[in-house]
């Protein structure tokens, strides 16, 4: 059997290497390019379009992290295939459709620490990201300098990885905010990043682009709050309690409601720190593990 990534071009690689043509085949998009937000809209990012949709019709199983994701794929190839030219089989949408289900990358059981969250003091946020324009990082930060204009105490772990095209916003954070950072960058240590997030009240995101959210979900394992916007993904793993107001194409809003949002829980710092985090033991590995294998199984007897 194989498992393909959703950016292998499955069909491809079937013609090239004829041996595979019938060895069963699993495709997994943890993303797909039909819900990339709008700067990434380039004539070129057809041609990945294309490639996500080829592997899924060439695949036996497609198997997708999250219904928003499965849902923009199969919405993206309709709208795509709808304006080509003459000759487009009919029901190649369908045909995938059929063939798919939901089933998210799991957590590994050493991320449910779940522990009791420090007292005294004010609350500790962390932003675990990509340092990139699709994770939003400046309505986070605007949302934080808000915070700090209104003299509200709050501490804050800023890390994941940087890259060379790096927001100017986290520069500038990083000398507004000195007096609130408690880490700062790209933490390397295994162990001391998953006792980061132990040590931490709420786990943030603004996203534009996520198709399941597993920073978010390290840090709610861990024991932390989690505080997203009402879009993408979230609304399937998340209740309502724990996400604010979805202003994507207004980020002035937006912003504004993340702030609000923070400030209520920052009011009454133990009091948010009793709240029990959203139950995602489901996503544990050692309890979708057998769903795994159940798929695995019925695809290789195909």
């Amino acid at each position: 059997m194989l498992l393909a990534t959703s950016m292998t071009n499955l069909a491809a690689l079937k013609g090239i290497v004829p041996s595979l043509a019938a060895t069963p085949v699993i495709a997994y998009f943890h993303e797909n390019q039909f819900a990339y937000p709008e700067q990434h809209e380039r004539k070129e990012y057809q041609n990945y379009k294309f490639t996500n949709l080829y592997t899924a019709l060439a695949a036996d199983r497609v198997l997708f992290n999250s219904l928003y994701n499965m849902d923009t794929f199969l919405g993206g190839a309709t709208g795509l295939l709808s304006v080509m030219p003459d000759h487009v089989p009919k029901g190649i949408v369908k045909a995938v459709q059929d063939r798919s289900e939901v089933l998210p990358v799991p957590l590994e059981e050493t991320l449910f620490t779940g522990g009791s969250r420090p007292s005294g003091g004010p609350l500790v946020f962390v932003w675990n990201h990509r340092w990139e324009h699709d994770k939003a990082p400046g309505r986070f930060f605007q949302a934080l300098y808000k915070l700090r204009d209104k003299n509200i105490p709050f501490k804050v772990n800023i890390v994941g990885q940087r890259f060379r095209d790096c927001p100017p916003e986290f520069d500038e954070a990083r000398e507004r905010l000195r007096d609130n950072i408690l880490t700062w960058g790209f933490v390397e240590d295994n162990g001391e990043y998953r006792a980061l997030l132990a040590s931490s009240d709420l786990v943030i995101s603004t996203a534009l682009h996520d198709f399941q959210g597993l920073a978010v979900l390290e840090g709610v394992a861990a024991g932390c709050l989690p505080v997203v916007p009402d879009r993408l993904a979230y609304p399937e793993f998340f209740p309502e309690e724990f996400r604010y107001v979805s202003l994507e194409d207004d980020e002035e809003k937006e912003i504004v409601s993340l702030s609000v949002h923070l400030e209520r829980l920052c009011t009454a710092p133990e009091a948010t720190r009793q709240r029990k985090p959203p139950d995602i033991n489901h996503l544990s590995w050692g309890n979708m593990a057998d769903k795994y294998r159940e798929v695995i199984k019925a695809v290789s007897r195909v």
